[in-house]
């Protein structure tokens, strides 16, 4: 694993302008917020051509772009084309928080205190992704740099207080590192004045082939066991074996293969990632475009994937299945499910999370 550089922001805010180059870190102004705070767009460059665009706003993965067999650029991610579409809603890219995924019962319980969560829908108690107004609806302010060739961007966000109900004052930064062995790593950490809960994750949709569905992509991933779900989406606390199931990805096989079979629509579902180890980063799933020879390895630290292939799109502006996320986390629900790896934070520990995209190319 790479040693990321440590990063320091100024307490006022942004460190760099946009008339600022950090080696191949380029940097501008994507737009403005509707309260007239500017947004800025970072674009990071590798010698190998891998192009990868972020922005302060919801600490937001834009694009990746890669090359294919023939040497063809394309962009692999469902992308805003503008901040105006990143402002009307959706997260594609952004980075979700304090919690990603769902907790139910409208809140939780910590120490004996009840926390209520006031996004929570009120006929299912279901909150998600932390919320109305969670990290991905934020600014966050801004750090950059290189060291030995590896350049960085740091976003860093204080959430207040019982914001979106959750307890603490919590500090978290999402710092994205793009490297020349064509790695994306995206480490997380996370510090609390007071118990709370954190789980933060990248929402990146991917599509290796530029466009179209994702049915014939080919993935493989080390899970044995997917979370039983309830009616609402919900771990009822079982985790089932894939073995023989439309969800067993042991051996590569196309996404579209059984996708159909699902209740649901398609895969939305959170997998048990094994072996597991959280001093990883360690590589769990690979996604291949057999058409383009795009490939993808994706690692983690956490227990957890949620894969999600866009069932609920309806092709303005991306097709049904037009991508697939792999959501790297705790597992959903995780206050309120003992039997769950914690996701809980005290004061004076640290959350750290990495998780990695490596890019490549099957010939």
């Amino acid at each position: 694993m790479i040693s990321l550089p440590k990063i320091l922001a100024l307490a006022t805010g942004i460190l760099v302008t946009s008339a600022s180059v950090f080696a191949d870190m380029t940097v501008e102004t994507w737009g403005e917020l509707p309260d007239g705070r500017e947004v800025k767009l970072f674009t990071l460059t590798n010698k190998q051509g891998i192009r990868v665009r972020l922005s302060d706003y919801g600490a937001l993965l834009v694009s990746i772009e890669t090359m294919d067999r023939n040497g063809k650029l394309a962009d692999i991610t469902l992308s805003y084309k503008s901040l105006e579409e990143a402002l009307a809603g959706g997260v594609y890219g952004s980075v979700v928080g304090r919690f990603a995924n769902r907790i139910s019962g409208g809140g939780f319980t910590i120490d004996g205190t009840r926390y209520d969560l006031p996004s929570a829908n009120p006929k299912t108690g279901v909150a998600i992704h932390g919320g109305k107004t969670g990290f991905q609806r934020q600014l966050w302010s801004t750090a950059g740099t290189m060291v030995d060739s590896i350049e960085s961007i740091q976003f860093l966000l204080t959430s207040p207080d019982g914001h979106e109900g959750f307890p603490g004052t919590v500090n978290v930064s999402a710092t994205y590192t793009l490297t020349e062995s064509n790695e994306l790593i995206i480490e997380y950490t996370g510090e609390t004045d007071k118990a709370t809960h954190l789980n933060l994750t990248n929402h990146a949709y991917f599509n290796l082939a530029g466009g179209g569905d994702v049915l014939k992509h080919e993935l493989e991933m080390q899970a044995a066991g997917v979370l039983e779900l309830d009616e609402r989406k919900v771990p009822t606390g079982r985790i089932l074996p894939v073995a023989d199931t439309a969800f067993d990805f042991r051996t590569r096989k196309p996404v579209g293969r059984d996708i159909e079979s699902i209740e649901t629509g398609g895969y939305d579902h959170c997998f048990e990632i094994i072996p597991f180890s959280n001093l990883g980063p360690n590589q769990f799933a690979q996604l291949v475009d057999p058409e383009s020879g795009r490939t993808m390895d994706v690692h983690t630290t956490k227990p957890g994937v949620q894969i999600y292939t866009a069932n609920h799109f309806k092709g303005k502006p991306y097709p049904r299945w037009g991508g697939i996320c792999f959501e790297t986390q705790f597992y959903p629900d995780a206050p309120n499910q003992p039997g769950f790896d914690t996701s809980l934070l005290r004061p004076g520990e640290e959350y750290r999370h990495v998780t990695k995209f490596v890019f490549g190319i099957e010939y």
